[in-house]
């Protein structure tokens, strides 16, 4: 079973990342079966195609899978609905034991993932809300991380100010994020002049052409909200090539080490994120998936806390990358979540 797996899988996911973990014959002293004698084959399918935090992501998702000595597939759908569902009946028909669904639309994965679970094949989905019992949520906290973000902005720039938001309906982490932006505009009588974003393979060079039409027509912006950090990427660029970085800033969600040397650019318009770590993300939906193949269950919610990171915290601590943030941001380094004493540990 396991050689169809790989030539299998290497024909039908040509032009997706595939990357097979070295598997562990003799399995993991102590732990519960299957894990214990045989290698376990779990794939991974994402919504999104690119960036950074997806690239940390799967990074997180390889050590925890390596330390497991299991067989992973990933691959990416591009931002592209049909081949994402397309990808998740491709791991069922090869009869993987576990699957991650990462990001995507509940509509449109809600009933494969079903038939993913009538299979007998486990299901953990991080940042898509699939509205199953059945399947446990990895989650960022994506509440908290906006409040953190929003409760620093309205720290620097006080009530009443006008801002605009980059968003795009329909993907579970930023509806959610959004969801608080919008009680912040009532709670702090803010002016929401204008909302605006894209999702596609391209979003900060999109974002960035949105944002120069926006700012243009709205000049009395001085605050954009951007809940994932490929919409910062683009109004930060918009705003450098307006010349408006003094007066427009930019409050976003997640970091990687290009977030980080963008915010502590000199005169940055970039001031803040809340962020927790994407490779953290991976491992611990490795870690999820893997208690629910051993028949342990990991919890219907599993939370990550997230960190508030200013411009200012960057600068005056000389952190350039995220091996420099983790070193001085211990909370940033590791979660506690989906853990179990048969689980090996990974270092970053």
């Amino acid at each position: 079973m396991l050689q169809t797996f790989k030539t299998i899988t290497s024909a039908i996911l040509a032009g997706s990342l595939l990357t097979a973990a070295p598997a562990s014959a003799a399995g993991i002293a102590g732990a519960p079966a299957p894990f214990d004698k045989e290698t376990v084959d779990i794939a991974v399918v994402s919504f999104l195609g690119g960036g950074d935090w997806l690239q940390a992501f799967e990074a997180g998702v390889k050590r925890q899978a390596d330390a497991l000595g299991v067989n992973l597939t990933i691959s990416q759908a591009r931002n592209d609905n049909d081949t994402q569902r397309s990808l998740v009946e491709q791991a069922i028909n090869l009869g993987v034991d576990g699957i991650i669904i990462n990001n995507g639309r509940p509509e449109v994965l809600q009933d494969v993932a079903q038939k993913a679970l009538d299979a007998g094949i486990k299901v953990v989905a991080y940042d898509v809300n699939l509205d199953n019992p059945d399947i446990p949520q990895i989650e960022q906290s994506d509440a908290d991380m906006a409040k953190l973000v929003l409760d620093q902005a309205i720290k620097d720039k006080g009530d009443g100010f006008a801002a605009g938001a980059v968003y795009v309906a329909g993907f579970a982490p930023l509806d959610r994020r959004y969801a608080v932006w919008k009680d912040y505009v009532a709670k702090h009588n803010l002016t929401e002049k204008a909302v605006w974003g894209v999702v596609n393979d391209t979003v900060p060079a999109s974002v960035a052409d949105q944002t120069k039409a926006v700012l243009t027509a709205n000049p009395d912006i001085s605050v954009i909200f951007t809940p994932w950090d490929e919409f910062a990427k683009g109004v930060k660029l918009a705003v450098d090539e307006l010349g408006l970085a003094s007066k427009v800033k930019i409050y976003g969600v997640d970091i990687s080490t290009a977030d980080i040397q963008l915010i502590t650019e000199p005169d940055s318009a970039w001031v803040a994120t809340a962020a927790t770590n994407a490779a953290v993300v991976g491992e611990v939906s490795v870690r999820a998936v893997s208690l629910s193949i051993a028949g342990q269950d990991p919890g219907r919610s599993v939370l990550l806390q997230p960190t508030l990171i200013t411009r200012e915290d960057l600068i005056n601590n000389k952190i350039g990358t995220i091996e420099e943030l983790q070193a001085k941001f211990p909370a940033f380094l590791k979660s506690d979540a989906a853990t179990a004493p048969w689980i090996p540990t990974v270092t970053q």
